[in-house]
């Protein structure tokens, strides 16, 4: 569906991308992750046409830098700062995106389901929420029904019950068959919406990996704090510390040190041992 071939873009003497090649196949949900900077937007903007770019970029067997308009209807982009007529209702600005695509009325009151957002079409833009605002850009997106979705930090500017909603959304959305590409920083985000991730670092493809080996590929550790029953703290210290891991007693019961994917073996080790858990929590 998406094919990237040796990729360079530079503005000036920073080259932004340097060779960046990468293949997505229909009904492929992929995320760039990576720090601010390491390229993801600048693989989007290319893509969709917005900037002059080194190399090839071919959607569908389409190249975009030929047939822009072609390639374009059929992608929804959502960008990462959303910016829409402020006085216009939810409805209103629904019914003007469609007219200016040609559609009909059937499309904007199919991504109005699409999108949950039915109980808001009378509000003004203004007086949206960040993350019905977020709704709304991906409603839009979603008029013209494109086969490929680029999503540029889709939950970036979202407090955390929004950020939930938002990616049970999209989740529905990938699990319809779409092609989706999303950047993102958020280690949760990309678990939950990928088939595969890409990282990036200076324009570079450094990571390749499934979602649930992105942690581990990065190094990336948690804490487990786990609460107790009475009297079976030290117990649970000494069999931890001897199968390898780092573990302490604190106020509350034990803190113990666990690579990303090993948290249901130190669980598991203590309640083997018949110790029973009352809490746990997660610490990043």
């Amino acid at each position: 569906m998406i094919e990237i071939e040796e990729l360079t873009k530079a503005y000036g003497r920073n080259e932004v991308l340097a060779g960046f090649s990468l293949s997505v196949a229909e009904g492929e949900s992929v995320a760039l992750w990576g720090p601010n900077g390491a390229g993801k937007t600048t693989v989007v903007r290319c893509l969709l046409g917005l900037v002059g770019y080194e190399g090839t970029i071919k959607l569908d067997g389409v190249d975009v830098r030929r047939k822009p308009k072609r390639t374009r209807s059929r992608i929804g982009y959502v960008a990462q700062e959303l910016a829409f007529y402020d006085d216009l209702t939810v409805v209103e600005l629904l019914d003007f995106s469609a007219d200016l695509r040609r559609l009909g009325t059937d499309r904007v009151d199919a991504v109005i389901d699409e999108v949950a957002i039915g109980d808001h079409v009378d509000k003004r833009v203004a007086e949206l929420s960040g993350g019905l605002k977020q709704r709304l850009g991906l409603a839009v997106a979603l008029l013209p029904d494109p086969p490929v979705l680029l999503l540029d930090e889709p939950t970036s500017n979202l407090d955390a019950a929004a950020r939930e909603k938002a990616i049970r959304l999209l989740d529905r959305l990938r699990r319809n068959g779409r092609t989706m590409l999303v950047t993102s920083h958020h280690m949760e985000e990309v678990g939950m919406l990928v088939d595969r991730v890409i990282g990036m670092e200076e324009g570079r493809i450094t990571i390749e990996c499934d979602p649930t080996d992105l942690a581990e590929r990065l190094g990336i550790r948690a804490w487990l704090q786990l609460v107790l029953t009475n009297g079976s703290t030290e117990q649970a210290v000494d069999i931890l510390t001897t199968a390898g891991f780092t573990a302490r007693r604190n106020r509350r019961g034990v803190l113990v040190e666990v690579p990303a994917q090993g948290k249901g073996r130190a669980v598991a080790m203590v309640q083997g041992a018949g110790i029973e858990i009352e809490d746990l929590e997660v610490w990043r």
